[in-house]
């Protein structure tokens, strides 16, 4: 009979290499831990496979360890609250070479552990189960949950990361320890699943997907899951891990648009229509260009920032651009551009002076203090970032 142990502790038989681990969260599930533990159990006998249950408590106050641990499960207690928490608490000790994860509110089918151990078998290092290529069962997945939630923020993963995985949110899946080891992951909440699939391709690990089902769970009581403030967290780390959707792309557009709208208005007011557009329009040009700008140098930093802790592997293209923009180079660039900035107040300010420093016409005075004002921000910011980028790639090498 397995015994419950803290986080971290290795027992003597703990030491023993396995062939399959099967790894649960818990937290008060006493309704549903026993039947878990117990088909998981009774797969891996049938399967003939050396393998293990671990329980990842997260300090259940119904007996749900008491439970796992009489049914021949190894329990341990993870402190740190929530599901990727509760995963990773197991997952660090478990002792299997594969290691399969899934829910312990009897929804997904430990009967299948098979299908997903031969698949890694075939080479692959993540193995994904997919509903919605499965079956989900009536009253299994709520409506906003299966027609909007999962496949939106699928489909956004799909979008932002190139990953060719269905179902992200799947909670039934397995992989290869030694390779997931190596993308340290860090979540604690829902957001775990994601990141798993994330990390998992922009390392270019081999992933897979089998169909899966879903039944009803078998809970008395209300689901952790909480569609709002969880969906969030999952849309959330996908912004986050991609500074290209987050800060680039946006950046870029409002940078191209805000240069564009200033060279339209640049010699005289616009009229399309009823409309005209005049010095005001140009006012919100130049700010595109400046917010945009400073978007582009957000998904820089954030992109270094983010290979220097290991959270993205090494980008080649990032590189090789980094081999040119080097600090020489900025501090040239931004010279030149307040230079050009002050030479366009100044060239203002003698306008003003031939009119003996008297009223001045808006239309006129403003299409030359406004680029250079553009082109003086710029410089400044140009020159503040080759010396931040300086400072990061000093933190690389």
């Amino acid at each position: 009979m397995s015994t419950i142990h803290p986080l971290g502790q290795v027992t003597a038989e703990a030491k023993e290499a396995l062939d399959v681990s099967v790894v649960m969260p818990c937290l008060n599930e006493s309704a549903t831990i026993g039947a878990c533990v117990k088909k998981a159990l009774q797969t891996i006998r049938e399967g003939r496979f050396r393998g293990e249950v671990v329980v990842g408590d997260n300090g259940s106050t119904d007996g749900s360890q008491e439970i796992a641990a009489s049914l021949g499960a190894r329990v341990v207690f993870v402190p740190n609250r929530g599901y990727g928490a509760a995963l990773r608490g197991a997952i660090e000790s478990a002792r299997g070479e594969f290691i399969v994860m899934g829910d312990s509110d009897e929804s997904y089918d430990f009967t299948q552990l098979g299908v997903f151990v031969a698949k890694l078998h075939e080479g692959y290092d993540l193995v994904m189960g997919n509903r919605f290529r499965g079956a989900i069962h009536p009253g299994a997945m709520p409506f906003l949950h299966r027609y909007v939630g999962n496949p939106v923020l699928s489909w956004i993963g799909r979008l932002f990361f190139k990953s060719p995985i269905g179902d992200f949110h799947c909670g039934l899946r397995a992989f290869r320890r030694e390779a997931v080891e190596k993308l340290k992951l860090r979540t604690a909440g829902m957001e775990f699943a994601s990141e798993m699939i994330v990390k998992a391709t922009l390392f270019g690990l081999r992933i897979a997907e089998v169909p899966t089902t879903l039944a009803p769970d078998g809970r008395s009581r209300a689901s952790h899951l909480r569609t709002w403030r969880d969906g969030w967290r999952h849309l959330r780390f996908l912004l986050l891990y991609s500074p290209r959707w987050l800060f680039l792309y946006p950046g870029a557009a409002l940078f191209l648009l805000g240069t564009a709208a200033m060279l339209w208005l640049l010699p005289a007011p616009r009229t399309i229509g009823p409309v005209t557009f005049g010095v005001h329009t140009l006012l919100f040009a130049a700010m595109a260009v400046l917010t945009g700008f400073q978007s582009i140098n957000f998904a820089v930093f954030t992109k270094i920032f983010a290979i220097t802790e290991g959270l993205q592997p090494p980008d080649a293209r990032l590189n090789k651009m980094l081999q040119h923009v080097t600090l020489e180079t900025g501090l040239a660039v931004g010279a030149l551009l307040v230079l050009a900035g002050a030479g366009a107040w100044f060239a203002g300010l003698y306008r003003w002076n031939l009119l003996h420093f008297g009223p001045l016409n808006p239309e006129k005075t403003l299409r030359v203090v406004i680029p250079g004002l553009v082109a003086l921000a710029l410089g400044v910011e140009i020159i503040l970032s080759s010396f931040f980028l300086s400072i990061l790639g000093m933190a690389r090498r």
